[in-house]
């Protein structure tokens, strides 16, 4: 039997098992299968090119122990296939497609090495050319091409020049940052006299203290886990991971910090940290986000996930007198959702998930964590002038009394099917129970508002993008309101056996 190279494709990129040292976890993303998708990658980008001369790719990688091997064995088959290759070494996501919109560099197509916040045996490959990252179609067509594996003409052998991107992409940073802080009497170090505490989780985002903020003039002495190690050995480097946010919170305190900066492992998702030691993340970072952004684009839609707060529509519709635009979970359909907005002529220039993933119009689009605390940063040296805090944007933002997500499993062999099923039951129930109402609007799951027994709160059940899961978000605005929803819905679950409810029995 042939190897399977579906299994490969995880939405719009390309993950793997790259390493063994887990139980139960077979590699599935070594050396040979690597090369087979560079010249695959190489053919898919040639069927898209116009240009006659070889295509020029730019290969990166975050810190994981796999990606030195990995990233030799994609640029060997580049350059069999005749390609002039880039090897930016040790990168970040956002940075990778930037080698394809930056002269003289100028890309036809770039791929980045990375699993995101998976554990340190994984591994993976996202996919960009100049009008961005791929869709899920063209990885389906890519793993197809790796598949049929037909020999092609021998082409002469490519080049490999390597860059140090990161350095040219910190300078775009440090530049912007300049520009918009315009501090006439410190321009070359407009932060000096900020203390900024970054956390890079041993990722890849390490760069931004020492090469953006560093440059700028900003303290980063209290900065911590910079050093890349694919081992992860101090926390996961993801932003919602409630130990990785404890961590870099009691560094901000404990340094007395400006601000705190945390980033995943590949630097496209982040969150930051104020200077009391508070997390900005997940609902607070979605309306500081769009608090900025309407600044420059007051009235502008703001799309977002499923799971974001009713709190979060109020302030994003009233208070900013923007509009809140709630859709899928996934960052690839936030993106495209508010690209096609555009084109319908609706004006949005934010798109962003609870998760961190932000991607602003003015930057292509592209879900980039460095960019996104880019903003925050110049926002933040401007209010100083002024005595505010970053946090003023956001002080009028209601927080729920409780917030928790469950997730179910479930044990259905077509898992797809029986959690549609679920859900469209629950519609059923929702629609006609007393004090339940269903929000208009939706377009992910089932999401009902609750005004019964005193609790006033709301629910979203949905099915995972890719496991069998359908996760389950409650939030309350009355203390006790969590529980009270949890216990209404699993009296309605209790109902399917093919459901695993150990996580809202043990609530």
């Amino acid at each position: 039997m042939g190897f399977n190279w579906k299994q490969l494709q995880n939405g719009s990129d390309i993950r793997g098992v790259a390493l063994t040292g887990i139980a139960g976890q077979d590699v599935n993303l070594d050396s040979n299968i690597v090369g087979q998708l560079g010249t695959a990658f190489y053919e898919w980008l040639k069927g898209k090119s116009n240009s006659a001369s070889p295509l020029k790719i730019a290969v990166g990688m975050d810190s994981r122990l796999s990606g030195p091997q990995l990233k030799a064995a994609f640029i060997e088959a580049l350059v069999a296939a005749g390609a002039e290759v880039l090897d930016c070494e040790m990168a970040s996501t956002p940075a990778m497609f930037m080698t394809t919109v930056t002269a003289p560099y100028n890309a036809h197509g770039a791929v980045m090495l990375t699993a995101s916040h998976l554990p340190f045996n994984r591994n993976g490959l996202k996919f960009f050319t100049p009008d961005g990252g791929l869709e899920k179609k063209d990885i389906a067509d890519i793993l197809a091409i790796a598949e049929n594996n037909q020999p092609t003409e021998e082409a002469p052998k490519g080049t490999v020049t390597k860059v140090d991107f990161i350095g040219v992409y910190s300078d775009l940073l440090v530049d912007r940052i300049r520009k918009e802080v315009n501090s006439s009497d410190n321009y070359l170090q407009p932060l000096d006299g900020f203390k900024i505490t970054v956390d890079a989780g041993n990722g890849a985002g390490g760069f931004y203290a020492h090469r953006v903020l560093e440059v700028l003039g900003a303290d980063v002495s209290s900065s911590q886990f910079l050093d890349p190690d694919g081992k992860f050995p101090n926390h996961v480097p993801n932003p919602e991971d409630g130990i990785a946010m404890k961590s870099i919170c009691d560094a901000v305190k404990a340094n007395k910090s400006d601000l705190g900066i945390i980033f995943d492992t590949d630097v496209d998702r982040a969150a930051i940290v104020d200077e009391k030691g508070n997390p900005i993340n997940r609902n607070e970072l979605v309306a500081l986000s769009a608090a900025i952004v309407n600044e420059e684009h007051p009235g502008a839609t703001v799309v977002t996930d499923s799971i974001t707060s009713d709190g979060l529509t109020w302030f994003i519709n009233e208070e900013l007198k923007a509009k809140h635009h709630r859709f899928k979970r996934g960052y690839k359909n936030v993106i495209n959702e508010a690209i096609r907005l555009n084109k319908n002529g609706e004006e949005s220039w934010l798109a962003i998930e609870t998760s961190g993933h932000a991607a602003l119009k003015e930057n292509y689009f592209l879900d980039d964590g460095a960019y996104l605390v880019t903003k925050c940063i110049i926002k933040m040296a401007q209010l100083k002038k002024e005595g505010l805090s970053l946090t003023s944007l956001i002080e009028k933002l209601p927080v729920p009394a409780e917030s928790k997500e469950f997730r179910i499993t479930i044990k259905a062999d077509d898992f797809k099917a029986y959690g549609e099923k679920v859900i469209s039951e629950l519609g059923h129930l929702a629609a006609s129970k007393t004090g339940w109402e269903l929000a208009p609007n939706n377009y992910e799951g089932v999401r009902t508002s609750i005004s019964s027994n005193g609790v006033k709160g709301w629910f979203l059940l949905r099915l995972s993008l890719h496991d069998p899961v359908i996760p389950l978000n409650i939030e309350s605005d009355t203390p006790g309101g969590v529980e009270f929803i949890a216990r209404e819905l699993l009296s309605f679950f209790n109902n399917f056996s093919e459901l695993d409810l150990q996580s809202l029995i043990n609530r």
